[in-house]
C-alpha cells in the first residue's frame, strides 16, 4: 500500500556503498563529442534508438507542440505532492498522464489517473474544445510512436537474430510483436529549471544538476518499450537562464540530455545524449515491472472477487456472509484495503483536479466507493461473527489470527493518510466529496435502530425484518481538508482531500474511521483463547 520502506532503504545502502566505492571519485561518462561514445552506444546502451526531429513527418510535430503548450498554458500539468523519507514535498516536474480511459501511473506512492484522449464508446468530455484537442494530437502522437517504436525492436531485432527454424516460434514471435508496443498511456512531464531554486547534483559522474534523478520506470509492462518525444517550449533551449550552470566538463549545459548508466556498475562509462526540440528516443525491451493493477478493469475484478462473499437475501436485502473460512475472509479483507489506499485515499488526496478537465473519472469512482461501503459493511459482518455465541472457539482463533494483521495495517494506513492531513473548519461554499446519512427501513418503517455492540456504538442490522441502505439527498460536511503547510500553497480545487472520512457520530458507517477499540477487541479474544 504505501511505497516499501524496505526497497527504499536498500537502494540507499546500494547507494552509499557505490559512492563509497569511488572514494570521492566519478565514473567517467561519454557524450557525441567524445571518442568511443558510438561504440559505448552500440555495446552498452544498445537498447537505446535516437529518432531525430527532420525525421518525424513535419505535419505531426505542429499539432503535438501547439497541444502540448495549450495543456500547460491551461493548467493542466501539476506537481505532485509525494513523501520522500516521511516529508512532504513538491515534485520538480509537473505532469499529467493521458491514455485510454480506465488506465493509471504510479510512482513514489502517487497514482497518477488518466486524462482519457478521445475513444470511441467512452463518453469522454473535457473543459473545452481546444483541451479536447490537445488529448487527440497527444493519441496520434502516441500511435505515431507506437509505429516507430515497433521499428526500432525490429531494426534490433534484425541485427542480432538468426532464422528462425520452426513455425511454432514464429507465431509466438508475432503473438509478441502485436502486444509489445501498444502504448496506452502518455506521461507529459515538464520542468523549467530556471524556475528551481534548488537541483539536485547528479552524485556518480558530475553531469551537474539533474531534472530526474535516476530511475527505472516503474508500473510497466514486463519487456515494455518507453517511448519519448522531447520537446523545449516556446523554442528555449537552454536548461539555464541564469547563468548559474556550473560548467560541466564534457557536457554543453544549454542543451536538455538524457543520461544513461548500468545500475550499481563503478566499471562501465555512462552515456549522455543530447535532445533538441522535436527529438524521439526508445528505450526498447526493458525489464519492468507489472501494470495489471493499474486500470479499472483489474480493480473492479479484485472487487467482485470481495463481494462474491457477501449474500443479500432477494426479498429483505438483508446481508450475510456466504462462507467463514479464514482464508476467504483474509482475501476480501486484503482486496478492502487495496481498494480503499490504493484507489480511493490516491485519487482524493489529489484534489479535484481531475474533474477540472474531464469529468470521466467521477462515476467510475462513485461506483468503486459503493463497492467499498459494501466491503465496510462485510468488516462489520465477519467481526459479528467472530464474535458469535455459535461460533466455535477453535474457528474463531482462527479467523482473529488472520484478520488481526489486515486490520492493523489498515489502521495504521488510515493514519498514515489523515496524518498528511488535517482537520478544518469546513466551508459550505467549498464542495467536498461525503457520504450520505444512511437511514434503514424495516418493514416498511424508516427509522434507526440503535444498540451498543463491541465493533461500533449506535449500529446494527436488525436481527429480523428487511433491510435497504438508502441514500438522503443532503451530503454530511464529514471531510476533512488537508492543511499542510505546502497543500495550503495550492489552489483550491488541487488542495488535498482525505476521504472517505467519517467522525464518531455518523450513524450509517457500521465501524468507526479510527479502528484501535476494534484492533484492541480482538487482541482480547486472542489473549483470552490463548
Amino acid at each position: 500500500m504505501k511505497r516499501s520502506e524496505n526497497s527504499d532503504n536498500d537502494k540507499e545502502v546500494k547507494k552509499q556503498k557505490l559512492l563509497q566505492q569511488l572514494g570521492g571519485q566519478q565514473i567517467p561518462y561519454l557524450t557525441p563529442a567524445d571518442e568511443g561514445f558510438q561504440e559505448l552506444w552500440k555495446t552498452k546502451y544498445s537498447k537505446l534508438a535516437l529518432r531525430e526531429a527532420h525525421s518525424t513527418p513535419p505535419e505531426l510535430h505542429g499539432p503535438v507542440q501547439t497541444a502540448l503548450s495549450t495543456l500547460l498554458e491551461r493548467g493542466c500539468l501539476f506537481r505532485d505532492l509525494v513523501q520522500m523519507k516521511g516529508k512532504d514535498m513538491f515534485t520538480p516536474v509537473s505532469r499529467v498522464l493521458i491514455g485510454a480511459p480506465g488506465h493509471t501511473y504510479k510512482y513514489l506512492n502517487t497514482r497518477l489517473f488518466t486524462i482519457p484522449w478521445p475513444t470511441s464508446g467512452a463518453g469522454v468530455r473535457y473543459c473545452d474544445d481546444e483541451v479536447a484537442r490537445a488529448c487527440q494530437a497527444v493519441k496520434d502522437l502516441n500511435d505515431y510512436l507506437c509505429v516507430e517504436a515497433e521499428r526500432c525492436l525490429t531494426r534490433r531485432e534484425g541485427a542480432q537474430s538468426t532464422a528462425e527454424t520452426t513455425a511454432s516460434v514464429t507465431r509466438e514471435k508475432e503473438r509478441e510483436a502485436n502486444n509489445r508496443t501498444v502504448f496506452n498511456v502518455t506521461l507529459l512531464n515538464y520542468m523549467d529549471p530556471a524556475g528551481m531554486s534548488y537541483l539536485k547534483e547528479e552524485p556518480y559522474f558530475g553531469m551537474g544538476r539533474m531534472a530526474v534523478s535516476w530511475h527505472h520506470d516503474e508500473n510497466l509492462v514486463d519487456h515494455s518499450p518507453v517511448a519519448v518525444y522531447s520537446y523545449s517550449y516556446k523554442d528555449a533551449e537552454s536548461c539555464s537562464t541564469e547563468g548559474d550552470e556550473k560548467p560541466v566538463s564534457g557536457r554543453d549545459c544549454t542543451m536538455w540530455h538524457v543520461a544513461l548508466k548500468v545500475a550499481w556498475d563503478v566499471h562501465t562509462a555512462g552515456l549522455a545524449l543530447p535532445l533538441h526540440s522535436g527529438d524521439c528516443y526508445f528505450m526498447l525491451v526493458l525489464i519492468c515491472s507489472q501494470c495489471s493493477a493499474g486500470t479499472l478493469e483489474y480493480i473492479f475484478g479484485r472487487c467482485q472477487v470481495a463481494l462474491n462473499n457477501l449474500h443479500k437475501d432477494p426479498s429483505s436485502e438483508r446481508p450475510s456472509l456466504v462462507s467463514l473460512e479464514t482464508s476467504v475472509l483474509k482475501q476480501a479483507e486484503e482486496i478492502h484495503n487495496e481498494v480503499e489506499f490504493e484507489w480511493l485515499r490516491q485519487y482524493w488526496f489529489q484534489g479535484r483536479r481531475y474533474a477540472k478537465i474531464s469529468d470521466w473519472w467521477c462515476k467510475p469512482m462513485e461506483r468503486l466507493e459503493e463497492c467499498w461501503r459494501e466491503m465496510e459493511l462485510m468488516t462489520w459482518l465477519v467481526l459479528c461473527a467472530v464474535e458469535g455465541e455459535e461460533c466455535p472457539a477453535a474457528d474463531r482463533h482462527e479467523a482473529v489470527q488472520g484478520l488481526l494483521p489486515v486490520l492493523e495495517e489498515r489502521n495504521q494506513l488510515r493514519q498514515h493518510w489523515r496524518a498528511r492531513t488535517e482537520e478544518s473548519v469546513n466551508d459550505p461554499s467549498v464542495w467536498v466529496p461525503s457520504f450520505g446519512k444512511a437511514v434503514f427501513s424495516i418493514d416498511g418503517t424508516t427509522h434507526l435502530e440503535y444498540r451498543t455492540d463491541p465493533w461500533r456504538r449506535n449500529f446494527v442490522v436488525p436481527d429480523s425484518g428487511a433491510l435497504r441502505l438508502a441514500q438522503e439527498a443532503e451530503l454530511e460536511a464529514s471531510d476533512e481538508e488537508c492543511q499542510s503547510r505546502l497543500a495550503k500553497t495550492l489552489p483550491a480545487d488541487e488542495e488535498p482531500i482525505c476521504h472517505p472520512y467519517w467522525s464518531e457520530h455518523n450513524a450509517s458507517m457500521p465501524l468507526p474511521f479510527d479502528l484501535q477499540d476494534t484492533l484492541f477487541h480482538l487482541e482480547d479474544i486472542l489473549n483470552l483463547a490463548g
